[in-house]
């Protein structure tokens, strides 16, 4: 192995870290926007703030691994730079274990995301269906 090959996770691992970065700042910005409409809550407000949490925690564990990930990738570097090259091929493996955790921990990310949507169309449409009865 070279000093190449953990390189080239630099841009992966960087477009994943700006990726999870802009998840962040929409769910602050969602809870901006709810914290601004207190006296609006309702149910399906109850379910997204839980929703919301878990989702910010989960991105909090992404970030964190994606980012240990990086740090991994870049003492493997040093160490094949020295001449440890076990070391740095054993602290490369860990960097893609730590990339591989982050990368599920997105998956089910998404899938709460996913279910925050539904919860959202789900008050959608009881909003219809009462217009619907008047």
């Amino acid at each position: 192995m070279t000093i190449t090959t953990p390189a080239l996770l630099f841009s992966a691992i960087s477009l994943l870290m700006l990726a999870y970065t802009n998840k962040f700042l929409t769910l602050a910005q969602i809870v901006r926007q709810m914290s601004g409409n207190k006296e609006l809550c309702s149910i399906e407000d109850g379910k997204q703030i839980a929703n919301l949490l878990l989702r910010l925690n989960l991105i909090k564990y992404m970030q964190g691994f994606g980012a240990a990930s990086f740090i991994f990738c870049t003492l493997s570097m040093f160490g094949i730079f020295l001449g440890f090259i076990l070391f740095g091929e054993i602290l490369f493996a860990i960097g893609l274990i730590l990339l591989a955790i982050s990368l599920i921990i997105l998956f089910y990310e998404v899938t709460i995301s996913t279910k925050a949507l539904k919860i959202q169309l789900e008050g959608l449409n009881n909003g219809i269906s009462h217009n619907v009865d008047l």
